[in-house]
């Protein structure tokens, strides 16, 4: 297995983990984003997000979606968008090591923070990032307006 940087060739392997993943998280019809959105925004002269990938045999069976924000309090910092390691291939290490890899990006780009969601009943994940040294803030809340939220919103406030 080989950790190396996502590619245009990866987009509709990215796809396909992407909605892997949402069939893992029970939102199987949750996933809008398609190949073009993928390749405009990860792959374009000024990226929203940037990809590593795990590959076995010239197969991906694994990737880490990530982006930079900025903190007010800390400065640069890493969002772990999604990682994600096809079900079958899953146990393998090819999670841990896609994991070591953004930390290693981290450290490389000198933030501050790398942070991500775990949903509350994914204990195996949990416990995983637990034993790495993460915390899990249970004090915060995610926030979130969707497309339809944002709409509603500007409709009623112009």
């Amino acid at each position: 297995m080989i950790i190396r940087r996502g590619t245009k060739q990866d987009v509709s392997s990215i796809l396909s983990l992407i909605t892997e993943l949402a069939v893992f998280e029970k939102e199987p019809n949750a996933v809008v984003v398609t190949e073009a959105d993928l390749l405009r925004d990860g792959f374009s002269e000024n990226p929203l997000y940037y990809t590593f990938i795990a590959e076995e045999n010239k197969e991906v069976i694994g990737m880490a979606l990530y982006y930079y924000r900025y903190s007010t309090w800390k400065g640069k910092t890493i969002h772990l968008e999604d990682l994600i390691v096809r079900e079958n291939k899953r146990g393998t290490g090819t999670g841990f090591a896609l994991y070591k890899k953004i930390i290693e990006q981290g450290k490389l780009d000198g933030v501050k923070r790398i942070e991500w969601n775990v949903l509350e009943w994914n204990k195996n994940a949990i416990e995983f990032y637990k034993k790495s040294g993460a915390k899990i803030l249970n004090d915060w809340r995610v926030v979130q307006i969707d497309e339809n939220g944002i709409n509603n919103f500007i409709n009623l406030n112009s």
